[in-house]
């Protein structure tokens, strides 16, 4: 797969000295991501490899588009749902519709092993908040579910649908104001930790080492809530 040859190049290109050049600018940068987030120095050096050569792979513009981000981390995917725009939304933290270098260290960072478990419950909210409101509404509840099933390719009742949905809010939704809110949230994922699951790639602590295909897809599936038991 595409993706995996590009992650095999970056392993080759950093067997023994690393003979990238770089600026001094740009080793700072590095050395800010690294302090920043839970990768090391070599790892934000690889990870730049791998961002230059995404952002060429369409547009030769340095920066990646959304259709780069869907193609490449999605590429392990046959089909592509909302949750393709709507992490490259929350990844695209200054709202311009390019991911810059920055955003995607700090991005990334959040699903590695060792980011703090709040970022990554904060991070999950953003996704699910479909409309940007603050708040988990009811249609993006089921917003979600339609698009879990479609990606699972499985197809059930609308009556069935409907009763996974209120129960989801049912079971969120501790202030009865009919949607879940970012502190409802906190208390669902300590009830429910799966919630997050999809929320931490162990591969990410071995950057430099191994990158197995990249795939960044909800996995609230397997939840005890949404498609629980």
């Amino acid at each position: 797969m595409w993706f995996f040859l590009v992650l095999n190049w970056i392993m080759h290109s950093l067997k023994g000295c690393f003979c990238l050049k770089k600026s001094r600018h740009l080793l700072e940068t590095h050395d800010t991501l690294a302090s920043e987030t839970c990768f090391s120095v070599n790892d934000v050096e690889a990870l730049y490899i791998l961002y230059k050569r995404l952002s060429r792979s369409i547009i030769d513009d340095g920066l990646i588009h959304k259709e780069v981000f869907v193609q490449a981390l999605f590429s392990c995917s046959h089909r592509q749902n909302l949750f393709a725009d709507r992490l490259f939304d929350v990844f695209d933290v200054k709202r311009n519709g390019i991911i810059e270098f920055g955003e995607f260290v700090r991005s990334l960072s959040i699903f590695h092993p060792k980011a703090p478990q709040q970022d990554k419950i904060t991070f999950a909210f953003k996704v699910y908040d479909l409309k940007n409101t603050g708040y988990i509404e009811r249609d993006e509840v089921k917003d979600m579910v339609l698009a879990i099933l479609e990606e699972s390719k499985l197809t059930l009742a609308n009556d069935t649908i409907e009763a996974m949905v209120h129960k989801t809010i049912e079971e969120a939704d501790l202030n009865g104001d009919g949607r879940i809110d970012p502190k409802e949230w906190k208390e669902l994922v300590r009830r429910y930790p799966s919630l997050i699951n999809n929320m931490t790639l162990p591969y990410l602590e071995e950057v430099t080492v191994l990158f197995p295909c990249f795939v960044i897809t909800s996995k609230v599936r397997d939840s005890q809530l949404v498609f629980g038991n």
